[in-house]
Parts: structure tokens; sequence; C-alpha cells
């Protein structure tokens, strides 16, 4: 079969790669579609925890090809999507539903083979049949709207909190339109592209403002709650001092492992701040799969390209451009 293979930082190739047969409790799932994610441009330029050589790809929808022993309820034909997160189910933090910092995590396309390519091995315990009614393009979607669900249920936003969001890419629009869910009063998006600016406050956002042209004094007494959806570290640095008092600091965007960010202890203690992290999804596949099966959230407008896997290698290589959201795969 067909596969992307990033061989070492910076170097991805299409090549052929043996079938990925499917052991007992296993399926392997004909691919459709694959979204690619910020992750998987720090997996291509070395900056993620991920080995080499790999197939990348954690957002993908396909059809089940083949089943393993000893799989039940699944078919080959049945349409799905699938969580990629690998967990031993049996440390201390997997058995308290902590599973997003097992002491053996590993993801699909992130630390073993994933879906860019033509089919893909997975636990038939991670697979989930999607309806006719939702898209392949939609369930390649699931496992980012789970991300958001486990960043805000982290955030534990309450009714009629001031939000302040730093990115309006596709991962950022879907935080866009939890934060308005959830019931922010005030949801003020700073981005680079005007055109994202705008398509933020179609889906809920109060107002969108051009990073150059963000004033902290136009915001004397800061926010309830700042979100960084970037992973940029200056950007992280100045998205602090948007922080209100007893204010609560969302990292939900994916920084190189190496980079490093300077805050003011004085302020942390003094002003009562949190800081949280949000790491990948805890549980939280399901609750995403309801939330996009039942239409709550607008993921296809999302979606700027869809590109062959042929030409992948040379986008991952490729300067991202500010205006371009979700691209997915077509396989």
């Amino acid at each position: 079969m067909k596969a992307l293979v990033i061989e070492k930082p910076n170097h991805a190739v299409i090549k052929e790669v043996p079938y990925p047969e499917p052991g007992p409790g296993e399926l392997t799932v004909k691919v459709e579609r694959v979204g690619i994610c910020g992750t998987d441009f720090h997996i291509f330029a070395g900056t993620f925890l991920s080995p080499y050589p790999l197939i990348p790809g954690h957002e993908f929808s396909g059809v089940v090809d083949k089943v393993g022993e000893g799989v039940e309820g699944f078919v080959p034909g049945d349409r799905v999507t699938a969580d990629p997160t690998l967990l031993c189910g049996e440390c201390e933090y997997c058995l308290t539903r902590r599973g997003n910092q097992c002491l053996k995590w590993g993801a699909l396309g992130d630390t073993t083979d994933g879906a860019m390519a033509e089919y893909v091995k997975l636990p038939a315990r991670n697979a989930v049949k999607i309806p006719d009614t939702m898209s392949f393009a939609e369930a390649a979607f699931v496992e980012p709207v789970a991300c958001v669900v486990h960043g805000m249920n982290r955030l534990d936003l309450k009714m009629g909190d001031r939000v302040i969001l730093f990115g309006a890419g596709a991962m950022g629009l879907q935080l866009v339109q939890a934060i308005a869910a959830a019931g922010a009063s005030e949801l003020v998006v700073v981005d680079v592209s005007p055109n994202k600016l705008q398509l933020a406050l179609g889906l809920g956002a109060t107002r969108g403002v051009l990073s150059g042209e963000l004033k902290p004094e136009d915001f004397p007494r800061g926010f309830d709650a700042v979100v960084d959806a970037t992973g940029v570290p200056a950007v992280i640095e100045r998205a602090l001092g948007f922080l209100g008092p007893a204010g609560k600091f969302l990292q939900f965007g994916v920084a190189p492992q190496n980079a490093e960010i300077r805050i003011n202890p004085f302020k942390l203690y003094h002003k009562d701040w949190t800081l949280i992290g949000s790491m990948a999804i805890n549980h939280t596949f399901l609750p995403a799969f309801r939330w996009v099966k039942e239409k709550r959230i607008k993921l296809e407008p999302l979606v700027s390209k869809v590109i062959t896997l042929e030409e992948t290698p040379d986008f991952l290589a490729r300067p991202k451009d500010p205006d371009l959201l979700k691209v997915q795969i077509q396989i």
C-alpha cells in the first residue's frame, strides 16, 4: 500500500509499505479522509516526541477493510472514525481518568504508524461507527473536537466570563464555537488574518482584532480567561499580559518541546492566576462524536483545502499560509 513516511525530521516521502494485517482485537481501516494537524507539522520538523520513521495522521475516517480475531460489532464496509489514543489501561493515571498522562501513552500517527496511508490498523475498541448523515470530512474532525472538549473541561468557564483567544486557525475556530456555547459574555479573537477574524465573528466571537493592532490599554482589567491556540512562545508571553485578576490561562496550542517563555511569578501569586495545560484528548472522543453527530458545531466550513497523499510531503515542507484553515487529505 502507499503511505506517507516521515523518515527523519524535514524529510517525508511517499512509498510502498506492507499492508497492516489486523491482529486479535484489531481492525484495518481503508482511509478516506485524514486531517493535517499542527502536531503533524511539529512531527515533520522534529519538535514533537515522535520516533522515526513514522506514518503520521491521527484525525481520520474510513471504511473497515478487515476484522481481526475476536472482534465483535464491526464488519467490512462499516463507516468509522477512531480515537487514536493508545493507553495501557492499567497505570494509576488510566485508572483515575487521566489517560492522556498514561505512563505508556501513545497515539496512532504520533508514536506509531497512523492514517496518512491507504490503510491503518487500530484497536477495535477505539473505532466508532459513523451514521450516513455524517460525511467523511466531518468524521475526520471528531478527534480535533475531542481535543477542544478536553480543553473546555479543563478551562471550566463560568457563564458570563470574558475571554480572549489567540489564534483563529481550524482549532481556534472550533474553540470559538465551544467558548460561545459555554456562555462567554465577551469573546475577543486575535489573529494575523482578517479573513479568519471575519469567520470567527460569524461563529460566535464578539470582536476580532488583528495582532498588530492589539493594545493592552484597550482592556485595562484584562480577561477572566485567556486561551492560546497558536503554540508560538512570543504569542504566549504576550497573551499572559491580558490575564485579569483571578484569571485562568489555557495553553491549548502545541509549542515546540524545547520552547521557553518568561512569566512574572509575583503576578502569578498576587493576581491569583491559574495556569492550565490541555494535552490531546482525555476520554473525550465519544462526547465529541455526539457533538459532531448532532451538528452542534460547524466543521465543513473549516476545510480550506483537500489535497492528495502525493501532494502532502511538499505541503508539509512549505511555509504555512496564514489564511488556510484545515487541510485534509483525500486518500
